[in-house]
């Protein structure tokens, strides 16, 4: 569906299994960022949905920069058109990335939603019988100020079941590595800058 910058719309971005949605189909709803534990998500929603015959809908969110607010105060119809476009391209390659360009395996198709993310995946798992997959993980104490959990508002304003998929182990040692990088650094000679 079109959007024009008016509203908060959703596009749909047909990938992979181009089908129409079966009404009364059980769906599998898995927000898709490109992150790994957002990839993990995707995994999992796609093993429930062989293991139960639902459908999976891929979805990515994205809002204008400086978000609705800001868009509001100085619309750019260009800028939004380059948004969406960005957001569908970066929907496609999670997907590439995470079945490798081939078939899912399940019915699967993909969206890209206008929105902050908790409200934009909460507003597309709306049928009975959804279930909502998020990739989840541990935030430190800043980013949980700074930015809300996605997945604390899911589970907070969903009409349905939420899963949080954790992190994959790889990802959890490559945060811990990142985290102490500073202490593995060498130390500067104490004879340096004389």
């Amino acid at each position: 569906m079109a959007d024009n910058g008016a509203g908060t719309g959703t596009e749909a971005f047909d990938t992979y299994d181009a089908y129409d949605a079966h009404e009364g189909h059980r769906r599998i709803v898995v927000g898709v960022s490109g992150s790994l534990g957002s990839l993990a998500a995707l995994h999992h929603a796609v093993a429930e949905a062989r293991r139960t015959d639902a459908e999976v809908l891929a979805v990515h969110c994205w809002t204008p920069p400086g978000g609705e607010f800001g868009y509001r105060r100085s619309p750019c119809p260009p800028l939004l058109t380059a948004c969406r476009d960005t957001a569908a391209v970066r929907l496609r390659q999670a997907l590439d990335e995470a079945f490798g360009g081939g078939h899912a395996g399940v019915r699967l198709c993909s969206q890209t939603v206008r929105g902050e993310t908790g409200q934009a995946l909460v507003r597309s798992a709306d049928r009975p019988g959804d279930v909502l997959v998020l990739g989840a993980g541990v935030r430190g104490v800043l980013a949980r100020a700074l930015r809300p959990s996605v997945t604390a508002y899911c589970v907070r304003h969903a009409t349905c079941p939420v899963l949080a998929v954790p992190k994959p182990p790889l990802q959890r040692e490559l945060e811990a590595l990142e985290r102490h990088r500073p202490l593995l650094r060498p130390l500067r000679p104490l004879t340096a800058g004389r």
